[in-house]
């Protein structure tokens, strides 16, 4: 995004891929990304997630969750995170997580 602009995040048109077999858990989750641009040297954008179960290694992130709602749980043992539209989270790099996604996830995150 370009200074003094703005962008509507639930009307961006998302293309969403299939989560990589190696991923996927259950389900047919799929997932889609608008990078926005930088901010503070760190990747903006829109991600989101269809509904079903995912696993993935996370980068160090802070979001927002704009719509949806889905469960998180760490494989080290971390409490699990039951998060929803409103929920700010903020993610560990390295983290392996598991995401249940209940009903269409979208965020806006800085990583």
């Amino acid at each position: 995004m370009q200074p003094n602009s703005v962008a509507h995040a639930g009307t961006l048109g998302l293309q969403h891929e299939p989560v990589p077999a190696d991923q996927s858990v259950s389900g047919a989750p799929s997932t889609a990304v608008a990078v926005l641009g930088t901010f503070a040297d760190r990747e903006l954008g829109i991600w989101e997630m269809s509904v079903g179960v995912m696993t993935d290694t996370e980068a160090d992130e802070l979001f927002v969750v704009l719509s949806g709602a889905a469960i998180v749980e760490f494989a080290d043992g971390t409490p699990t995170l039951e998060i929803g539209a409103g929920d700010v989270v903020c993610l560990a790099e390295g983290a392996e997580t598991t995401w249940t996604v209940t009903e269409t996830l979208r965020k806006v995150y800085l990583a």
